[in-house]
């Protein structure tokens, strides 16, 4: 993978970020503490999905790599997507699958507040555990203390300001989520579309090493959050909410940060760049499966009111 070279310019680099800092900003908006008390009142099924988030699909991904005879540069953004927090989509397909999207949002918040301690954290563990990926980690001589500001920075900050703005501002907050959420999904759909015009010859080159790389790991998500669920006997609705949170990761802050550490390792942005897109693909294909049946147990929910008004 050392030929890989794709073409991104430091503008594009801090437009990502700014892009990435938007959507987090949009998505607070109509986050309240009550996402967060959830899992004090109910804690089994959030805390099922934190452990499969930040525990166990981080460390059965090293292993995966460990295993599996790929470029280290592959197996790095492996690692990295699997210790990103879960993405915003989760919660829409959450609905459409008719699971608790309660649990839902309460594992999206709590686990975007706490990535900028655990994806750093995960991060630098797991990809030393591996020989390879730990030869390509020291070569490459990230900062932990940088990947972590990084974090706060386009992922926790703006997600505080958000959430404050809209305690103290509720109908500025309301009339600002949804354009806000479209805008940014449209500028970084231009974004990820320029960027694959741009590098198109080598994404179709390397195509067959990293597409299978990144429906094997996306499925080990999906069946890890499906199974754990399973095993505490959680209510069907509860086990859909889990299984989603575990398989929708924030693709876009993990291009962030190879933008930003890894700017010369094209494997790891050919895996980061493909798995945003399969995973709302996968996800959205299971979330229909579901929809055709309501859970045991459970009635249909009614949307919130932060995915009536459009979400990313």
């Amino acid at each position: 993978m050392q030929s890989v070279n794709l073409e991104f310019s430091p503008s594009a680099m801090i437009a990502l970020n700014a892009i990435i800092a938007l959507m987090m900003f949009g998505v607070s908006l109509e986050l309240r503490a009550e996402d967060f008390k959830r899992i004090v009142l109910a804690p089994k099924a959030p805390l099922i999905g934190m452990l499969v988030q930040f525990v166990l699909l981080p460390a059965a991904t090293c292993l995966l790599t460990i295993v599996l005879p790929i470029d280290p540069s592959l197996a790095l953004g492996m690692i990295l997507v699997a210790t990103c927090p879960s993405g915003t989509f989760s919660n829409i397909m959450t609905w459409v699958a008719r699971g608790n999207v309660a649990v839902s949002a309460s594992v999206t918040a709590v686990s975007s507040v706490t990535a900028g301690i655990f994806t750093p954290l995960n991060f630098a563990l797991y990809a030393g555990l591996n020989p390879q990926t730990r030869a390509l980690l020291t070569e490459i001589s990230v900062d932990p203390l940088e990947l972590l500001l990084m974090v706060l920075l386009v992922l926790v900050l703006p997600m505080v300001l958000g959430m404050f703005i809209g305690r103290i501002r509720p109908l500025l907050a309301q009339k600002l989520e949804r354009p806000l959420r479209i805008f940014s999904l449209l500028v970084m759909l231009l974004f990820v579309g320029g960027a694959f015009v741009k590098n198109y010859a080598q994404f179709l080159e390397y195509f067959h090493l990293f597409f299978w790389l990144v429906v094997l790991l996306n499925s080990m998500a999906l069946l890890l959050g499906y199974g754990c669920a399973r095993l505490w006997r959680l209510p069907a609705a509860d086990v859909r909410a889990v299984t989603l949170e575990t398989g929708i990761h924030n693709s876009a802050l993990g291009m962030a940060l190879i933008f930003t550490f890894f700017p010369q390792s094209g494997g790891m942005l050919l895996i980061a760049a493909f798995w945003g897109c399969w995973q709302l693909l996968a996800g959205l294909l299971l979330a229909l499966y579901w929809s055709r049946s309501t859970p045991a147990g459970s009635q249909p929910r009614p949307l919130p009111s932060a995915i009536k008004q459009g979400s990313h």
